[in-house]
């Protein structure tokens, strides 16, 4: 793996397939009765989250606390940022306090990146979201999740999600999730169909490795799992479609449309959900949704992403020798 993870682009397959059998290890040491591991102990993983965030800030906290690490978080509101600071003054500040890793959630799409290749600290960077732009351990955790309900968690390489049809749908145009699961699931074999209003489907969007469609009942029947997308009205300034309730009909996920979907295919939902909107909550209450088993599955593939860019790179708890060495 590279030294910071910003991008779901920047996983190769075998960094993809290292991260998710590390995550089913990690999974592993959850169910034990202490579900604690001395693997990061003496290193200090910084939670820098300039948005609002409730999973991936409380996920990445629990994943770092499991790996025995020294866990600061940093919120923008009430630190000095409120005050104008920059964000390279933070930077060398955190810097100052020896942060080995910093988990970085910001407004600005690049704020990561510009962190990671500016000089100004020295620890691993990993990117929690950044704008509109990506999420790469949101798709990490989705991968994850799907091959554990579609493939099994004893997938062997080469497996995994090689064929698998997953359909994306909603607010595409807005989504930082939806731009890092279509890079991820592509490097891992799937093909990816992407669902929403014309108005909220990203220029270039043809460049993706994806197909578009804007029909979803004819897309439903033949898809593996079908991800909801909450529509970002905090990100919105104009009006992308007539009405919700227009939207709820055309996209929405609803029983009926549900019952047309491939009896062992799964309903997945990054959060938070807009019950009624694009999902409803018989769809969300059901069996096949799994957007529970997503936020579980997240603290376990943060884990790894944690491990594999402070601890080593090899396997957790049993090294196996041959992919390691792919991975390398």
């Amino acid at each position: 793996m590279k030294r910071h993870l910003i991008s779901a682009a920047d996983l190769t397959r075998d960094d993809a397939v290292l991260i998710l059998d590390t995550a089913e290890e990690m999974a592993r040491v959850a169910d034990r009765p202490i579900k604690k591991l001395p693997t990061l102990r003496g290193r200090t993983v910084v939670n820098l989250f300039f948005e609002d965030s409730t999973r991936t800030r409380i996920s990445f906290e629990a994943a770092a606390k499991r790996l025995s690490a020294d866990v600061i978080n940093f919120s923008a509101k009430g630190s000095s940022v409120s005050k104008g600071e920059s964000l390279k003054d933070t930077a060398l500040t955190l810097e100052a306090m020896g942060a080995d890793a910093v988990v970085i959630r910001h407004g600005a799409s690049g704020a990561p990146y510009r962190l990671a290749t500016s000089g100004w600290i020295d620890g691993a960077v990993v990117n929690a979201g950044d704008g509109t732009h990506e999420h790469p351990t949101q798709a990490l955790l989705d991968a994850f999740t799907m091959r554990r309900r579609l493939v099994g968690a004893d997938a062997g390489i080469g497996r995994d999600l090689e064929g698998r049809r997953i359909t994306i749908v909603g607010d595409v145009l807005h989504s930082r999730v939806a731009r890092s699961n279509v890079l991820l699931l592509h490097t891992l074999g799937a093909e990816v169909t992407l669902v929403a209003p014309p108005t909220l489907v990203p220029i270039g969007v043809e460049q993706w490795p994806c197909e578009v469609s804007y029909n979803l009942d004819e897309v439903l029947p033949k898809s593996d799992a079908v991800m909801m997308l909450r529509v970002q009205r905090e990100r919105m300034n104009a009006a992308f479609f007539p009405t919700e309730r227009e939207y709820s009909r055309r996209y929405g996920l609803d029983g009926d449309r549900m019952a047309r979907m491939p009896e062992h295919a799964i309903v997945m939902h990054p959060g938070p959900m807009n019950r009624g909107m694009e999902i409803t909550a018989q769809v969300a209450d059901s069996d096949r949704c799994t957007a529970v088993e997503q936020v579980a599955n997240g603290v376990s593939t943060r884990m790894a992403v944690l491990y594999l860019l402070l601890g080593g790179n090899e396997s957790a708890i049993s090294p196996t020798p041959a992919r390691t060495e792919e991975s390398k």
